[in-house]
């Protein structure tokens, strides 16, 4: 079900009914409930985006070996509303991000929607058709028994999910209300957990904690059995306490998820009443897709020199 569709002004979206698609949402948010809220919990007024501008123009203007397109504002706000408009702060977000790019060339380079299609294809990463109650982002990851590591290696995966929140990192209502993970586990097996290292576990959780100009608000991991503790092993030392209270475990307490997100925005397989249509994983790839030429100018930026 879904198919890929335009609209007025030619932005493709997947059209799953009339009442329900998957855009990304480019818009300036301007309601006055939106603008109340960045002035609340990002200090987003005139006049501290004003100095913040400025601040951090100077910051990067210094950075010589690092290749950004300081002028443009909404590159700008990309890292400054996750970092509540502290100049200083977006601008060692800025300095993390792209030194994790140079870092982990494996993982970071040609990171393109055409690079990760099969990873889509597969089912494993796709966002929900709704908001939660808060207007976060819901990303939901199926890397139980549908992920087979022989058609989508682990870095392929990860690389996938890179993508798809590089598109929520430019949606300002997501730089707003942020965005929550529904990690679903069902079927996990002994040969996937084999597949993780303590190395990758660390290089994941550094650019989760460390590299994301994202408000992650949540992590909820579904149909977990004893195998996922084995998995969180690996992971659990890295984990900051910060990150550590905003991950639950429901398994399949649904009336758990439920107390945490809006049933309404959920699929009844999550417990939720939201129905509408399954979509084909491949259509968030052919969006995502779509966005080539945006996410090659972005691939375009970085550090020009090993710093």
């Amino acid at each position: 079900m879904g198919s890929i569709k335009f609209d007025e002004n030619n932005a493709p979206y997947i059209h799953l009914t009339e009442d329900y698609c998957i855009r990304l949402e480019s818009d300036e948010f301007t309601d006055a409930k939106s603008k109340e809220k960045a002035a609340r919990e990002l200090r987003e007024t005139p006049e501290v985006v004003a100095e913040a501008f400025k601040v951090l123009r100077a910051r990067l203007q210094e950075e010589k070996s690092l290749y950004v397109p300081i002028e443009d504002d909404a590159f700008l706000v990309k890292f400054l509303r996750p970092c509540k408009y502290y100049p200083e702060s977006a601008f060692a977000l800025i300095q993390r991000y792209y030194r994790f790019k140079l870092k982990h060339p494996e993982i970071c380079k040609d990171l393109l929607p055409a690079t990760v299609k099969h990873v889509y294809e597969e089912g494993l990463v796709f966002f929900q058709p709704l908001r939660d109650q808060n207007g976060s982002r819901i990303l939901v990851l199926e890397v139980g028994k549908k992920w087979k590591p022989s058609k989508v290696p682990l870095n392929d995966l990860f690389r996938a999910m890179q993508v798809a929140l590089e598109a929520g990192m430019t949606e300002p209502r997501t730089q707003l209300n942020g965005a929550i993970v529904i990690l679903d586990m069902d079927g996990l097996s002994l040969s996937q957990i084999i597949q993780f290292s303590p190395r990758f576990a660390a290089m994941a959780v550094e650019w989760v904690q460390e590299c994301t100009a994202m408000r992650l608000k949540a992590i909820h991991v579904v149909n977990n059995s004893y195998l996922f503790n084995m998995l969180f092993t690996i992971f659990k030392p890295f984990l900051s306490d910060k990150l550590k209270k905003r991950i639950t475990f429901h398994n399949r307490d649904w009336a758990s998820l439920s107390a945490q997100i809006d049933p309404g925005c959920l699929r009844p397989r999550y417990g939720g009443t939201l129905e509408t249509p399954e979509f084909e994983g491949r259509l968030i790839g052919e969006l995502l897709t779509l966005y080539q030429k945006d996410y090659e100018i972005a691939n375009s930026y970085g550090y020009t020199k090993k710093v």
